[in-house]
């Protein structure tokens, strides 16, 4: 748990007080170098029979094959010089949760062969390193899973953030190639010292600010940067000065030194977050009338009918590109549709032994999943309507597995306070989050299929099950006033969801209560600052068998989809109460949000009053720039940086939010054809939807 606010800290530095080291001089020699690279620190344990090893395997390959490519035929027209693009860089490394990154030059003997030729020029690189984690120790949860494990683990995230860093140059226009554990042209260890990430100690190579091993990725490319340099030899007084009270506690901002205060005092399958503390009830905290809500068909959702051109041709062409329409957000984009194909695949034919214990599977499957990146785990039985009734083809589905993997991915808080919520990088967050969740849970499905039990990737690209249903289930958080969405306590709306489903014998986690709703009918934040009016204002009302604040999803699809100031949408997010950092003094927030309801209307008004949801600008590092037509260019139309609207309440009175009930969903083999929605009838239907009160009335008579 931080105590002190990384506010003012900008986000390339990063979250270790690098700036703080002494440096050599960035063309110099490393100190220490002898000519060879040492060997980083090494796990203890080697892997057993049951380890997580198919998976790292197969996503390793999978990344690898990406680590290359043409760039585009136009370079982008980048704001800055090499300090704006070193720092671009860097922070998008962070961004994607890096541990540490850096910029240098290519040390010439770096090169294992010749380098790639004058013609690219590889001079600079980007260096990105992932720390192994803690907590894999035997006698732990899921120790026979990952012990051994550690350094695939790593070596896979090092290998995702240099693809999507080479991936992400080329589409700026410039060469980059990726260089990885599993396929690299250069020695990794060499440049990794040039840039000052590590240091040779003890014969080893070694990150500054751990002992532990690491994983590393590097990117070579002929876009120039500034460098950052090899660290210099260090004074008793020097090691003070960066490894003292300051970098201890956190202060200024950093990740702290004190291994408590990192969490590391916290057991792997327990994550980052303290959900074990949130009151646990044996039902939602809203109204689910199982045997009223109906099987939907992934055709009626409003981000799949512009597809076939239910919205008119405009949202057509609209739905191909908005939330992909960024250089970044394309380079996540190539990965995610790469994954797609191995959701599935074959399951060995005998359940390993040790797995039908439903209590430690579910232990052993949480630590894996934060192992891998996962930031939230919840485990539930699969609801019948929580399967889609119909695919994106129109092909039937019948239910195949009975429990749910719920996996969170946390969309960056820094990010989130650089933006406005409805900018450029906005959809560059959800496809990161979605690329690392289809990551997580195809590596996760791969090691459940090899022990014997079916199991399958649900991502974003590809999946058979709706996951609010299923967040809510596995007592991950309560639908909000943001409507068709689950709100997790500590990260609040910040997320996006990735989950497995599978056969294998689970214990499910219980619904979660942490006053949540009448927090959202005193508060009408999300309501008051949605661009388009889409979060009700009112009261919450029955839609499909749930109770829930219901939002507007055509109005809000048309918004996110025809985003010309930036791409897709995410001010609800951004503007929550409960999109905190996480500090000390938050957590003290949330409790007395939660147990003290008298105070709930005040803490969402001095949510305003602080200026929660502004933006910071010393969080903005990356920069506003369009893909089209496979080349980065500038806007046309500019770029959405709107500040809070105190004012706008004003439309809650003239509200009219049309709800499209089940019955009134298009035929679910409609491919291609254009079933315009009836507004009107929406909107009226909406006016004249159930009130909870009366359908708690009416199922108990």
């Amino acid at each position: 748990m931080r105590i002190f606010s990384h506010r003012n800290r900008p986000v390339h530095l990063g979250p270790h007080p690098g700036e703080r080291l002494r440096r050599l001089a960035p063309d110099a020699i490393p100190h220490g170098w002898t000519g060879e690279t040492p060997d980083s620190p090494r796990e203890a344990a080697v892997p057993g029979p049951q380890a997580v090893t198919s998976g790292f395997v197969r996503y390793q390959e999978l990344f690898d094959a990406g680590r290359s490519g043409n760039p585009a035929p136009q370079q982008a027209p980048i704001p800055g010089g090499p300090d704006e693009v070193a720092a671009n860089l860097t922070a998008g490394c962070y961004f994607l949760d890096a541990d540490a990154a850096a910029t240098c030059l290519v040390p010439p003997e770096a090169w294992s062969h010749s380098p790639l030729g004058d013609s690219e020029n590889h001079g600079w690189a980007v260096v990105v390193l992932i720390e192994f984690s803690h907590g894999v120790e035997s006698g732990n949860p899921g120790d026979t899973w990952m012990l051994g494990s550690q350094q695939a683990a790593a070596d896979l995230r090092a290998t995702e953030l240099a693809v999507i860093t080479a991936g992400y140059i080329r589409n700026l226009g410039y060469n980059a190639t990726a260089h990885t554990a599993g396929a690299s042209d250069i020695d990794l260890g060499r440049v990794a010292l040039q840039s000052g990430l590590v240091e040779i100690r003890d014969g080893e190579l070694r990150n500054p600010w751990s002992k532990r091993g690491f994983g590393l990725g590097v990117v070579t490319t002929n876009l120039e940067v500034t460098p950052n340099a090899p660290l210099a030899p260090t004074s008793w007084i020097g090691r003070l000065r960066s490894h003292g009270p300051r970098w201890w506690f956190g202060i200024g901002g950093t990740r702290p030194g004190w291994k408590r205060l990192r969490g590391e005092h916290r057991q792997l399958h327990m994550g980052e977050y303290p959900m074990e503390r949130v009151r646990r009830v044996d039902d939602a905290t809203t109204l689910i009338i199982d045997e009223e809500v109906p099987r939907v068909p992934q055709r009626a959702s409003f981000f799949d009918r512009p597809t076939h051109g239910d919205l008119g041709s405009k949202f057509v062409e609209d739905r191909k590109v908005f939330a992909f329409k960024t250089p970044s957000a394309q380079a996540y984009l190539s990965m995610i549709r790469s994954m797609v194909p191995h959701q599935d695949g074959p399951v060995a034919k005998q359940p390993a032994p040790n797995t039908q214990d439903p209590h430690a599977n579910a232990l052993a499957v949480k630590a894996l999943a934060h192992l891998l990146g996962g930031d939230m785990v919840g485990i539930c039985k699969i609801p019948h309507h929580a399967w889609y009734s119909h695919d994106a083809n129109g092909e039937a589905i019948e239910p195949y597995n009975r429990n749910a993997i719920v996996i969170l991915l946390d969309q960056g808080y820094e990010t989130m306070e650089g933006a406005s919520g409805d900018d450029w990088i906005s959809g560059a967050q959800s496809m990161r989050a979605y690329m690392r969740g289809a990551e997580i849970a195809g590596v996760l499905a791969e090691h459940l299929r090899s022990l014997g039990w079916s199991a399958r990737s649900q991502t974003n690209a590809l999946s058979h099950v709706l996951h609010i249903p299923l967040v809510l289930d596995a007592g991950l958080g309560e639908l909000s006033r943001i409507g068709e969405l689950v709100l997790n306590p500590f990260v609040g709306p910040r997320f996006k969801s990735v989950v497995v489903t599978t056969d294998l014998p689970l214990t499910s986690d219980r619904h979660i209560d942490f006053g949540l709703q009448d927090f959202c009918q005193k508060c009408t934040k999300c309501a008051r600052e949605c661009p388009c009016g889409a979060i009700s204002f009112g009261d919450k009302v029955m839609f499909n068998g749930y109770e829930m604040w219901k939002p507007d999803a055509e109005k809000c699809a048309k918004y996110r989809l025809g985003n010309l100031k930036g791409s897709a949408c995410g001010r609800c997010m951004k503007t929550c109460p409960y999109n905190t950092e996480g500090l000390l003094s938050q957590r003290l927030w949330l409790w007395a949000a939660i147990r003290l309801p008298f105070m709930r209307r005040s803490i969402a008004r001095w949510d305003d009053r602080v200026g929660n949801g502004s933006i910071n600008l010393v969080k903005k590092w990356w920069w506003d720039l369009e893909f089209i037509d496979g080349q980065t260019v500038e806007p046309s139309k500019g770029t959405n940086r709107r500040e809070l609207d105190l004012n706008g309440g004003r439309i809650a009175s003239k509200q009219k939010i049309a709800m499209y009930f089940a019955d009134q969903n298009p035929p679910p083999d409609a491919m291609g054809v254009a079933i315009k929605p009836n507004r009107k009838e929406a909107v009226q239907r909406g006016a004249a939807a159930e009130s909870p009160a009366a359908a708690r009335l009416r199922i108990n008579q």
